[in-house]
């Protein structure tokens, strides 16, 4: 008999549809199981290794924290490509970051809202992200908590929603921080490979924006 297929689990229109942490719980509680090896692998979601090696040729260095860090697929994507300092990562679903410990690749994972204080010590020198700042996720209240936990010199690189950059008051709360970072630059790319036309085709086209700046 052939093999069963996995379950297919939730998908891009009901993660862009979150309005609450509560949905957010509830969505990503049950998408734990399946996220990499049917939803990821089959999108061939290419954010996290865009913004891993983004931040490799940015000159990050650890100690870093992974924002919204999920099942752990960007931190691995950084230990594929040789980054062997310390690895932290924080994420609002348990069921998430269980998928991530079993990795075995993070130094800590905490469980976490990044829109409240962190319960984080730092200092971080970088600070990742691959797919927290987007629809019905997380906004840029969150940039002033991740600055609190930065070390001077430090590196962010996060791919953030290049409609909600502008809409959602990003770009303006960048703006707004002045002298404390240094030039914001921008990069577009595409967050999915040529395998998401059979899976979602709406969606298969979706680009995302690499942000890079450094705290002064």
């Amino acid at each position: 008999m052939p093999a069963e297929k996995p379950p297919e689990g939730p998908d891009v229109d009901a993660a862009y549809a979150l309005r609450s942490p509560e949905d957010v719980l509830r969505l990503y509680r049950d998408w734990a199981a399946t996220y990499d090896t049917v939803w990821a692998a089959e999108m061939q979601f290419a954010l996290p290794v865009h913004v891993a090696e983004a931040f490799l040729a940015a000159g990050g260095t650890g100690p870093v924290l992974d924002v919204g860090a999920g099942t752990g697929l960007l931190g691995q994507a950084l230990r594929d490509r040789g980054f062997a300092g310390r690895l932290d990562g924080i994420d609002l679903t348990p069921e998430m970051l269980e998928r991530a410990r079993a990795k075995g690749i993070y130094d800590d994972l905490v469980t976490a809202d990044v829109t409240r204080p962190l319960p984080v010590a730092g200092p971080y020198a970088g600070f990742v992200s691959s797919g927290v700042f987007t629809h019905g996720h997380v906004g840029p209240e969150a940039l002033d908590r991740l600055m609190t936990v930065a070390a001077p010199g430090a590196v962010f690189l996060l791919a953030i929603n290049p409609v909600l950059y502008r809409t959602a008051g990003f770009e303006t709360t960048l703006a707004a921080f002045g002298a404390r970072i240094g030039a914001v630059t921008l990069t577009p790319v595409a967050i999915y490979g040529a395998a998401a036309a059979a899976k979602d085709p709406a969606h298969a086209a979706d680009h995302s924006q690499l942000v890079h700046f450094r705290k002064a």
